[in-house]
């Protein structure tokens, strides 16, 4: 196990437990650090909570109360807790950090982090990245939002290991010192203004994966995306762009046949598996931050023409009696929906709907030339389904869950059409996760067979 260096905290408040935050008090108590943690919904016959209070944590449950700050020094906090809890506004007061579980990560391997983060495409370009490297006989690791703990991994990770890191704009806006020696911004598009208030606060979050990087780091940006080729002036790091639109001397590009980093040919467009114009970024992110820790043409070439998405991403999950059912169960916000729409040229039945966060969906409009039918659930149900009388596409609202929504999009579709979860919401109204969402859809469309 790594040892922590450069840590002069003492006294520290594990704000929320669940996977990160069990994992930071664990690997803390280790450290000989003093730890307390404070979680509201956790119970006593919790496994974690024992084994934290076995470990000699100070556990408290139940509520949030603000003596739980007495003593503290610092704060690790689960990163879907907001910065308006109680516990966090008195903090701050009281001048105390805070911090997420990735800047613990961030001190045990800096050197060693691949980091990518964007409003969208981050966990097919981490993938892609860690295919690749591992096809290169690059030893690599992954964490971070796609699952895994990064702190977890980080403190085992050998010294010829890269640890490849999906961040959430959630994890970025509690690092003070973090800075990964490669960092990738795919995309930044207005998302999760519930928690971030503004989209200037959101837009500042995403970009503190490069704030702290030196002229010794790289950074892989999106070069056709007017807010993140703005943002990437301020950065001191090498910065590195692609684009699927211009020709590139410095970066990776594409024309209308062949994907290109600088002038060398990495691959023919016709031999990439993967489907979506929208995954072509993705693509030349991931083929230039590999490239950059050092994928080989054979490598990445080998990926590209086998890697066909990642579960929930634009997922081909079955074709029964000629309808083709993609899960898309990670589009969580409007342009997620819409370049997954944009994939597909043929008829579709859309499965939408979800948690209602206030916006409307009219952005959708353009998207929906090829919509036949729109299921719609959720909170969201009844501003879909006005949406797609817009469109002029039929509309039926299901009161259950997706199980019924699949059968009733089967019932309607005919040979060749496509039908299509992607919600453009998030789930937490009817599901814990997107991945619950869709694997139940996986269900329903296996049960159909």
């Amino acid at each position: 196990m790594r040892k922590l260096k450069d840590f002069h905290y003492s006294h520290v408040l594990i704000l929320g437990l669940a996977k990160s935050g069990t994992a930071a008090a664990k690997y803390l108590i280790k450290n000989n650090i003093n730890v307390r943690v404070n979680d509201m919904n956790a119970k006593e016959n919790d496994v974690s909570v024992t084994e934290l209070k076995t470990m000699g944590a100070e556990v408290i449950i139940g509520s949030h109360p603000i003596s739980v700050l007495e003593g503290i020094e610092l704060i690790v906090k689960n990163p879907g807790i907001t910065y308006d809890n109680p516990i966090l506004v008195e903090a701050q007061k009281r001048n105390v950090p805070i911090i997420t579980e990735i800047e613990i990560a961030g001190k045990l391997v800096p050197d060693s982090i691949i980091g990518i983060t964007g409003s969208n495409g981050k966990t097919t370009t981490t993938t892609l990245i860690t295919q690749m490297l591992t096809e290169s006989n690059v030893r690599t690791r992954v964490a971070g939002n796609i699952g895994t703990v990064a702190s977890d991994v980080a403190q085992e990770l050998a010294e010829d290991e890269k640890l490849v890191l999906e961040l959430s704009s959630f994890q970025l806006l509690g690092v003070k010192t973090f800075k990964p020696r490669v960092a990738v911004l795919l995309n930044i598009y207005e998302a999760h203004l519930d928690y971030h208030k503004t989209l200037k606060n959101y837009q500042q979050a995403k970009c503190n994966i490069f704030a702290n990087q030196t002229s010794d780091d790289f950074l892989v940006y999106n070069a056709d995306d007017p807010t993140v080729s703005n943002a990437i002036k301020r950065a001191n790091s090498q910065t590195i762009p692609f684009s699927v639109k211009h020709r590139l001397v410095d970066g990776v590009w594409t024309d209308n046949s062949t994907i290109y980093f600088k002038d060398e040919k990495i691959i023919d467009k016709k031999d990439i598996v993967l489907v979506g114009s929208h995954n072509l970024e993705n693509i030349l992110a991931a083929v230039c931050a590999s490239k950059l820790c050092g994928a080989t043409n054979e490598g990445i070439y080998k990926v590209l023409s086998t890697f066909s998405g990642v579960k929930h991403r634009l997922q081909f999950v079955a074709n029964k009696d000629k309808r083709m059912f993609y899960n898309d169960s990670k589009a969580t916000n409007i342009l997620a929906t819409q370049k997954a729409l944009s994939s597909f040229s043929k008829p579709t039945i859309l499965l939408a709907g979800g948690l209602d966060r206030g916006n409307g969906f009219e952005e959708l409009l353009p998207y929906l030339k090829n919509v036949k039918a729109m299921i719609v659930f959720g909170q969201t149900a009844e501003k879909l389904k006005q949406l797609a009388e817009t469109a002029g596409s039929k509309a039926i609202e299901i009161k259950g869950n997706l199980t019924e929504a699949v059968q009733t999009a089967y019932d309607l579709s005919e040979e060749g059409d496509v039908i299509l979860l992607s919600p453009a919401c998030a789930s937490w109204d009817q599901y814990r996760t997107f991945e619950e969402r869709g694997d139940m859809f996986i269900h329903a469309v296996h049960t159909l067979m």
